[in-house]
């Protein structure tokens, strides 16, 4: 097999586990903040426990910690507020608001990364407006608050991402990883105390031990749906384009609705208007490496 078909297998593989990752935050019973407080936990120590990463984290130089250190508090703050959207609405609703990420990068990256701004990619991005018009009007009263909360996921999304654009080339990946998410760690550890008093849906208690079954789906959310994909993507990414790594990248809200509706059934709780709404967003998304500028895609740790 072709090395370039290989690299177009593990990636789509790396976002068909990366999907996965909304079906477990649905299914773990923790709140929001210790879920992600978790695993982040169990990541950073499984990191920690490899030598190469922790003499490059040794050689970096202070204003890289800082800058790393930053992302990952945005990358923490993405993954509270993605599991909270879980939590207040589901699945679906949390990956179709992450959908949402592409037309907030086209107006986020040139600021962060300092390149020229596209119009067209702006048309793009207003171009969602009427899908998520349908997907907010699709879901019952009671999960709108979960659709707020998912843009706000969406939007630090890209912020991070085209943050870590900036910083790719400035470190090892096992090392990066390991200081933005060790960051983000700290960054919940010290918002949880003020959590419940600004955003109590969110909050819960972090030295609650989880449940065995809590336990094997944080261990299967850590290992299968963060260290696993991002190794693997990081391989496939050395063999095929960032084009094509991008159309792959765009079905990870694919995968999470379907098999929140295969596993879940999650299609009972919403109407054939969120539907049409996220049909919508996934045409402007598409589309979007299409008519956009051509990117690089950097490794994620995924959702």
């Amino acid at each position: 097999m072709k090395a370039t078909t290989t690299a177009t297998l593990q990636i789509h593989f790396c976002v068909l586990l990366w999907g996965f990752t909304a079906i477990l935050g649905k299914l773990i019973s923790l709140a929001a903040l210790p879920l992600v407080w978790w695993r982040m936990l169990i990541v950073v120590a499984s990191l920690a426990l490899i030598p190469s990463v922790l003499r490059s984290l040794r050689a970096l130089p202070g204003r890289l910690w800082l800058a790393y250190a930053g992302v990952g508090a945005l990358v923490a703050l993405h993954w509270l507020t993605f599991y909270g959207a879980i939590k207040l609405a589901n699945a679906s609703v949390a990956a179709t608001c992450i959908a949402l990420a592409a037309p907030f990068t086209a107006v986020v990256e040139p600021w962060v990364t300092r390149t020229r701004f596209a119009a067209r990619e702006l048309l793009l991005g207003l171009a969602v407006l009427p899908g998520v018009a349908l997907v907010v009007g699709g879901v019952p009263a009671g999960m709108r608050d979960g659709v707020v909360v998912g843009v706000v996921a969406a939007l630090l999304v890209a912020l991070f991402g085209a943050l870590n654009k900036r910083l790719a080339h400035r470190g090892e990946a096992l090392m990066v990883t390991a200081l933005e998410l060790g960051a983000g760690f700290v960054v919940l550890s010290a918002l949880a105390p003020l959590l419940p008093a600004v955003l109590p849906e969110l909050a819960g208690p972090l030295l609650e031990w989880p449940t065995p079954r809590d336990g094997a789906l944080l261990l299967a959310l850590a290992f299968a749906c963060t260290l696993l994909p991002f190794t693997l993507s990081f391989v496939a990414l050395r063999h095929i384009s960032a084009f094509s790594a991008q159309l792959a990248v765009n079905l990870e809200p694919v995968y999470a609705i379907v098999l929140a509706a295969v596993l879940l059934g999650e299609q009972r709780e919403l109407t054939t208007q969120f539907y049409v709404g996220v049909a919508i967003i996934l045409a402007a998304v598409f589309l979007h490496p299409l008519v956009g500028r051509p990117r690089e895609v950097p490794v994620s740790t995924g959702a």
